[in-house]
């Protein structure tokens, strides 16, 4: 990945647009996870199942995550700037879009439009951010933009949802809307030229991991434990509302909840990861495991909502940074490519996590749909237990240094 010792910008403008980056990321985030507080109303106001209102989030993903490694290849001769601020221009449009659309198939199809957008903007964004600085700076800057990840989660969801209690959720995307502009005006203002580096085709992204066993078994690992998170994350709110009789407004305080552990567990990892990112990953998803079992036993009030809320945040905090440490480790030399692949993998799986997740609430119930979590975040726990140690520790540690 191409960075530069040396370049015309001033320190703050670099920082600034490493900054723009991180609001973009949060945006492009929200945008595509805030269905998961609305699917009630959502569902009510336009007359659908819950499970078929599951599906803003699958569409959302599936093109995020099969397009990316197309478009970013095809795109790989275009300045970076410009591409960014399209992402952002398609991102607006298609909130406004969503906020006003009179049925639900202009919202699905609108929702398959923006995830292309969005899958892009994570093949890119983050090494956008790395050439912004001086390659000393580079893993700073990306740790800073994946910072926008924990600021999503504990602001950005749970910010919706208590909109959308305040409005209704037409609003909620017509706000949403409204950053989306001022991310795409702070984008075209603050952000220099970036001509496209270290172009990558088609060919290449697809061939890495055939060649790359490690990355390979990243990938597996990761969607499994996205299916089963994802699948049981999106129904979290009819879940709560069916066994524990939850108000909107409790609902609202346990997303925050679960926010903030995410935000503790991407803070504990930064520290454990660079002595053990794979105990870590394990014990991330042992986390997962238990407080998936933990909602299912305990969380039918408010004291063990909460208690399975926490531990379900920060075990998928350490996750979360451990596997995009895990790819990076796997594959350092090949950076854009195998983030293209790692998108890829997050994306279709959130999707089909939303779409396996939405059958097995419409068939049978909603509790169903968390013991399909806890089955795949436990087959994603056993092959990393059953994985030998593929990645040297010079390598780890060299790629780890994003995360600090």
């Amino acid at each position: 990945m191409a960075t530069n010792d040396k370049h015309p910008h001033s320190t703050l403008r670099s920082w600034l647009g490493v900054s723009a980056i991180t609001a973009s990321l949060f945006v492009f985030l929200t945008t595509e996870l805030m269905p998961v507080g609305l699917l009630t109303p959502v569902s009510t106001s336009l007359g659908i199942s819950v499970g078929v209102a599951g599906l803003m989030v699958t569409l959302y993903g599936v093109s995020a995550g099969l397009g990316v490694p197309f478009i970013v290849a095809w795109s790989r001769r275009v300045n970076r700037r410009v591409l960014l601020s399209t992402l952002l221009a398609i991102l607006t449009l298609g909130n406004v879009i969503t906020a006003v659309s009179p049925n639900y198939p202009l919202v699905l199809t609108t929702r398959l439009v923006m995830g292309f957008a969005s899958g892009v903007f994570w093949g890119i964004g983050v090494a956008m951010s790395m050439r912004l600085v001086p390659q000393r700076h580079a893993s700073r800057a990306a740790a800073v933009v994946m910072s926008g990840i924990s600021i999503a989660a504990v602001v950005g969801i749970p910010l919706g949802t208590v909109v959308e209690n305040l409005t209704d959720w037409r609003t909620t995307f017509l706000i949403w809307a409204g950053l989306s502009a001022l991310v795409f005006l702070a984008v075209v203002t603050i952000i220099p030229s970036l001509p496209s580096a270290n172009a990558v085709s088609v060919r290449e992204v697809f061939g890495l991991p055939l060649r790359n066993v490690p990355l390979r078994l990243v990938l597996i690992t990761v969607v499994l434990f996205v299916l089963g998170h994802f699948g049981a994350y999106t129904f979290v709110r009819p879940y709560l509302e069916d066994n524990a009789s939850a108000t909107p407004v409790f609902i609202t305080v346990l997303l925050m909840v679960y926010g903030v552990g995410g935000a503790a567990g991407n803070f504990i990892a930064g520290f454990t990861v660079n002595k053990n990112l794979r105990g870590s990953f394990i014990a991330g998803c042992v986390g997962l495991v238990v407080s998936l079992l933990s909602l299912l036993t305990i969380g039918h009030g408010q004291a063990g909502s909460v208690v399975s809320l926490v531990l379900w945040g920060v075990s998928f905090g350490v996750v979360q940074l451990c596997q995009v440490n895990m790819t990076q480790a796997a594959a350092p030399d090949t950076f854009e490519a195998a983030m293209s692949l790692n998108t890829m993998a997050y994306n279709t799986s959130i999707a089909l996590g939303a779409l396996f997740g939405g059958l097995f609430v419409d068939n049978l119930g909603v509790t169903s749909v968390v013991w399909f979590g806890v089955a795949l975040t436990a087959a994603s726990l056993v092959l990393t237990l059953g994985t030998r140690r593929r990645t040297s520790p010079a390598v780890r540690e060299e790629a780890l240094a994003a995360s600090e």
